[in-house]
């Protein structure tokens, strides 16, 4: 996608470093962040520098072949990326498959090979979930799984994207997605990007407007999907999906076939990130002076979820670069 003219991916790597867009800064600052070695590339990861289903999975990918080309002990490597974010399917994909190199040379054209595979997956995800996306829609989305979660395009916004290229008229309310506000500062940035309209509303707001008729379909992403179709996603992913069933609306899943883990049976097999509580008693944001700055909120203690698990039967379906299909269809893709 492009940022003032100039096209950017989420994150690449230039010889031996690792680059990306330094995701916490936005939508203040734009900057790219480095990393010299697979365990700056991991802190990356684990402080969310980076994050997104699958720029999850191409960054870890690049830390394995930073491993290789640092002859570092890869197995060893391989364990401490996988601790960065344990609910994240990608990541262990990823992080597998560079494990399985025989050479320097190879590790780093495996995990180009990721990245490049997640951004064409992503541009095809758009390609087949714009034609249930009609003209004068209005779509309500959760968290941010558009290009910055993604190497390029993204999995619930590259539809829109497509639409929008379509020459259909959109109209896009976006959660805010607390604690860590990717809705507020990451997808509303985006679609200001691509001068699409949209508006930024609280979480508790999303039923208020689907209960009146102002949301004709919801689109998230999925950071794991188990082989039944349960869905691990942004905490608060469940709640929507619910209250989209009570009121008939379609609730949609995007993401590409590496997120589905054919191994895992239900959600209820999912590990749950449990992240600090400081990301829930604190928000930071920019003063009028256009200088960043942290508050606190509250001074009692917080849990901090990173997922739900969105149960099957609340899903209408899942857009896959494969196509779109039922959760309980799910299995016919194991092997393509």
């Amino acid at each position: 996608m492009q940022i003032q003219g100039i096209n950017y991916k989420t994150v690449w790597m230039e010889g031996n470093k690792v680059r990306m867009i330094d995701q916490p800064l936005l939508p203040h600052k734009f900057e790219i962040h480095e990393c010299k070695d697979y365990k700056e590339t991991a802190e990356a990861i684990s402080t969310m520098v980076v994050r997104g289903a699958g720029a999850i999975g191409a960054t870890a990918g690049y830390a394995m072949a930073q491993a290789f080309l640092a002859d570092e002990n890869i197995e060893e490597a391989a364990r401490y990326i996988q601790n960065t974010r344990p609910t994240a399917q990608n990541l262990f994909y990823a992080v597998n498959k560079v494990l399985k190199a025989k050479n320097k040379e190879e590790a780093v054209k495996i995990a180009e090979q990721i990245a490049n595979e997640d951004s064409e997956a992503c541009k095809q995800i758009g390609i087949n979930g714009e034609p249930i996306i009609k003209d004068n829609f209005k779509i309500l989305t959760h968290c941010n799984a558009g290009w910055l979660g993604f190497v390029d395009w993204g999995s619930a916004l590259s539809p829109i994207y497509q639409a929008r290229r379509n020459n259909k008229n959109l109209f896009v309310y976006v959660d805010e997605t607390r604690p860590r506000l990717q809705g507020a500062r990451l997808t509303a940035w985006e679609l200001k990007n691509e001068n699409i309209p949209h508006a930024l509303i609280a979480d508790n707001a999303a039923g208020y407007y689907m209960r009146k008729g102002d949301v004709d379909m919801v689109i998230v992403g999925a950071d794991r999907i188990a082989a039944n179709g349960d869905v691990a996603n942004k905490i608060g992913t469940y709640e929507k999906a619910v209250v989209a069933k009570e009121n008939n609306i379609p609730f949609y899943i995007a993401a590409p076939t590496s997120t589905i883990d054919f191994d895992c049976v239900s959600g209820e097999d999912i590990p749950i990130e449990e992240r600090d509580q400081e990301e829930v008693l604190f928000v930071q944001g920019a003063d009028d002076k256009g200088q960043l700055q942290k508050v606190k909120i509250s001074y009692s203690k917080a849990k901090n979820p990173a997922f739900d698990i969105t149960p099957a039967k609340y899903i209408t379906g899942i857009i896959t670069e494969k196509g779109i299909c039922k959760p309980e269809e799910l299995i016919k893709w194991k092997n393509m």
